[in-house]
């Protein structure tokens, strides 16, 4: 854990000299505050003595003249006054650096944890969930500020405040003070068990925002499907029970931290009573005896009162600041694990800047997602492709059609055999210049807010106005794109909510292509676009790019039937490899499919 609270305070960064002075203002204030009622009581006793207006005009004792009093309360009153002023300053000066370091600390905390999301293969973001990823950087942040702040103010502050204040107690009231030293054990054992029982059911808390979070997102996501489905009053109940249930655990720890003012407003009428009651009667005594204030003044008395409400006060505060500090642990663990999670995917020490050509080698590859997983997902995968060619994947699914492209652009690593890009290792080359030049256009295409031509050179940032229409013509996107008002500049919502599915598929083919790859790879990217269309796009970019290799993963046949080579995917296995001749003629699945697709009626 220690090495994870190193990990997270190593974000302050340009706000570390904010973090280092709050502690110095929090002790000046908690000084100031304890001396206060030591004056306040002088202040209480000389008030006793005044009997005439001049008094109030007594020199200040270093100045010549007579002192009548023993201090003056002319300068009794500026000195308190002075001193609550500074006690004032120090507060604010306090919660001003602190709220910047925490502030800050937790902004360098957001974007280092973005930057370290950027680092991760898929294997990496498999690990936790979108939802959960979304939690640590949102809610948990928030709870570690909050503790940071109070631990630079309030960790410092109410301690030292609680130790002054018994401190001077003992030094204003005498044995008086015992009284706090007794009372302070029985109180801090109830606000122990207090504490100890609300924080078993904050620690379980974290875990109901991933599930509330990943709700939310599942919802938004998939917000048309709801919808066409009628499925809303489901959603709303399953939310609302996640949402209730994170309620009724934080009503229940509410309760039990709640009883902190109880336990603690009886302590203090307890002090309070003790003081007064015994204070009363020593007075008393003293006054019987003619020696008023030997044993106990009033100022005294009145000093022990307040001090006894600080030392209670600060025991409650440390028992709310262990509440926080505990909520706050368990976001600095979750935290923590990805800060310090290791890519799994790392650049090569001297890693090859060129690729050569889009040759493609897959030498008896195994793969699985996880190192736990008990069976592979892909299993010795053998396929030689030369650059240019148009190759076709075909499977049902789960075959393991998408994990095999997955590897060439290394979104994953093989845990065995080889599989080699432009004569080298994979793994030999930079990642950028690797994924530069291997073109993915996913399954799952997704558009950014913006308009079409940001989105478009997403691909290259430089790209020409001429070099967006060229692309487009190839993927078959300038026709739609024409008939927009705004053209390039019409505005394209997140997600791409606002363009067809066929629509957002050719312009993610053409946001490839802007890439200009030595090798591009089409995961079912066509599906949504009618079969004359398909048939377009292909044609544009065997004729367009004739030495780019096009590797096409495709559930109809009529989509890959012209490729140079087919590949029959069947449970993480290669099939069968040929052409649509040799695989109609020799392999019963590709057979299967293609009678099935004919039979209905030709492509679907």
């Amino acid at each position: 854990m220690w090495k994870k609270i190193k990990l997270i305070l190593k974000s302050l960064r340009q706000y570390k000299k904010d973090a280092i002075v709050t502690p110095f203002f929090m002790i000046g204030e908690a000084a100031l505050e304890c001396a206060l009622p030591f004056v306040m009581s002088m202040f209480v006793d000389t008030l006793r003595h005044i009997t005439k207006i001049e008094d109030f005009m007594t020199p200040f004792p270093y100045a010549n003249g007579p002192i009548h009093l023993e201090v003056s309360l002319f300068w009794l009153i500026i000195t308190l006054v002075g001193m609550a002023l500074l006690s004032l300053a120090c507060g604010i000066l306090g919660g001003v650096f602190a709220s910047r370091a925490s502030v800050g600390m937790a902004a360098n905390l957001r974007s280092d944890m973005y930057k370290k999301l950027e680092t991760f293969s898929f294997a990496n973001i498999d690990k936790f969930s979108a939802s959960s990823l979304v939690t640590r950087m949102t809610t948990d942040i928030s709870t570690v500020q909050m503790a940071f702040q109070m631990v630079i103010r309030a960790v410092i502050r109410a301690p030292l405040l609680m130790i002054f204040s018994a401190v001077m107690a003992f030094i204003t009231g005498g044995q008086m003070a015992w009284i706090f030293i007794g009372l302070i054990p029985a109180i801090g054992l109830c606000l122990f068990l207090i504490i100890s029982a609300a924080m078993k059911i904050f620690r379980k808390l974290f875990k109901r925002y991933d599930l509330l979070n990943e709700s939310v997102q599942e919802n938004i996501t998939g917000m048309r499907v709801v919808k066409s489905y009628v499925r809303e009053d489901y959603e709303k109940e399953k939310f609302n029970k996640t949402s209730d249930g994170m309620t009724g655990e934080f009503v229940r720890a509410e309760k039990i931290v709640a009883l902190n003012n109880p336990v603690m407003n009886t302590g203090i009428h307890l002090s309070n009573v003790l003081i007064i009651g015994i204070g009363a009667y020593l007075i008393g005594k003293d006054i019987e005896n003619g020696t008023v204030g030997k044993t106990l003044s009033i100022g005294q008395m009145s000093a022990l009162v307040t001090y006894g409400i600080q030392i209670l006060m600060s025991l409650m505060f440390v028992s709310m600041i262990m509440v926080t500090l505990v909520m706050s642990i368990e976001g600095i663990r979750r935290i923590g694990e990805v800060l310090e999670e290791e890519p799994t995917i790392k650049n090569p020490e001297n890693p090859i800047m060129e690729v050569a050509n889009g040759d493609v080698v897959f030498d008896k590859v195994n793969f699985k997602y996880s190192e736990h997983a008990e069976k592979n997902a892909l299993e010795d995968i053998n396929v030689n492709i030369k650059s240019g060619q148009f190759i076709g994947i075909l499977g049902s699914t789960g075959s393991g059609k998408t994990s095999l492209v997955n590897l060439i652009s290394r979104l994953y690593d093989i845990q065995e055999g080889s599989l080699k890009v432009g004569g080298h290792d994979v793994k030999e080359y930079d990642l950028e210049v690797l994924r530069n030049n291997v073109a993915v256009v996913l399954q799952k295409n997704f558009l950014f807010s913006g308009t079409i031509a940001d989105n478009l050179r997403w691909g290259n940032l430089h790209a020409t106005d001429e070099e967006l229409q060229e692309v487009c013509k190839i993927a078959q996107a300038e026709e739609f794109i024409e008939s927009f008002p705004q053209k390039y500049n019409t505005r394209i919502e997140q997600g791409g909510s606002n363009v067809s599915g066929g629509q957002k598929q050719r312009l993610c083919i053409a946001r490839a292509l802007l890439k200009k790859p030595k090798i591009l790879i089409l995961d079912d990217s066509t599906s949504a676009v009618d079969t004359k269309t398909d048939r377009l796009i292909r044609y544009g970019l065997k004729n367009d790019l004739p030495e780019t290799t096009k590797i096409v993963i495709a559930q109809r046949i009529s989509s890959i039937e012209d490729a140079d080579q087919i590949i029959i995917m069947d449970d993480g296995k290669i099939n069968a490899i040929g052409t649509h001749t040799e695989l109609l003629k020799n392999n019963h699945i590709y057979q299967e499919i293609y009678y099935t697709q004919n039979n209905q009626g030709g492509d679907r």
